[in-house]
């Protein structure tokens, strides 16, 4: 897929990011962009803790 270079350029993941910034920033950039899926341990992660995403 092409990337949303102006989306990125104003959505930067912050250093250290914690499980929360994470999970909000990835399933922000699906919706705007998806250049790339959710990774795979993140996703995991959100799936134990019964959050839904596609």
């Amino acid at each position: 897929m092409k990337i949303n270079g102006p989306w990125h350029k104003n959505h930067i993941m912050p250093k250290n990011a914690t499980f929360e910034q994470r999970m909000k920033w990835h399933l922000a950039h699906q919706k705007h962009c998806a250049c790339r899926p959710i990774p795979q341990k993140l996703a995991e992660e959100m799936k134990k803790k019964g959050l839904k995403f596609s």
